[in-house]
């Protein structure tokens, strides 16, 4: 029987490009993961799709996943077939511009496995609890001593 997940996850950024850091909440049942990390200088969409990708990459197993996000950047990606368009023309925009964290949209790609994810879009900062939470972990860690290099961002 396939486990049913619901992932939130979020990102922050203190400038754009600028410190930054995801929040990431797992929910299974009665279990409840949260999974946060800061960055020394990133963008707010890389943070976006880092807590999508760090939460389908915990699962140990397929699973059957309602991922919900404030990003329309990484939703729209996948259910308006973005990120489909992106790779048939080899990695490049429909203005022909390569596609910009093309490092962490090959690394969701293979998060996603053998899941099924339902992807859902959720107005940011109206109270939604777990988006919230998301959120505060976002920022938590952008704040944070602890902050990695983001080795894939160029700017």
């Amino acid at each position: 029987m396939t486990s049913k997940v619901t992932i939130y996850s979020d990102g922050a950024c203190l400038g754009n490009p600028g410190p930054g850091g995801y929040g990431t909440v797992l929910l299974a049942g009665k279990h409840r993961k949260e999974l946060s990390q800061g960055f020394q200088r990133t963008t707010n969409n890389r943070m976006e799709l880092l807590g999508a990708i760090v939460g389908l990459e915990a699962l140990t197993r397929p699973c059957a996943v309602t991922l919900w996000s404030d990003s329309q950047y990484l939703i729209h990606a996948l259910t308006k077939g973005w990120l489909d368009g992106w790779q048939r023309r080899g990695w490049r925009t429909a203005a022909k511009e390569p596609v910009k964290n093309r490092d962490l949209w090959e690394r969701l790609l293979r998060a996603i496995g053998g899941h099924t994810v339902d992807w859902r879009w959720v107005r940011g900062h109206t109270g939604d609890v777990e988006n919230e939470r998301c959120d505060q972990l976002a920022v938590a860690a952008a704040n944070g001593p602890d902050r990695l290099p983001d080795p894939g961002f160029d700017g």
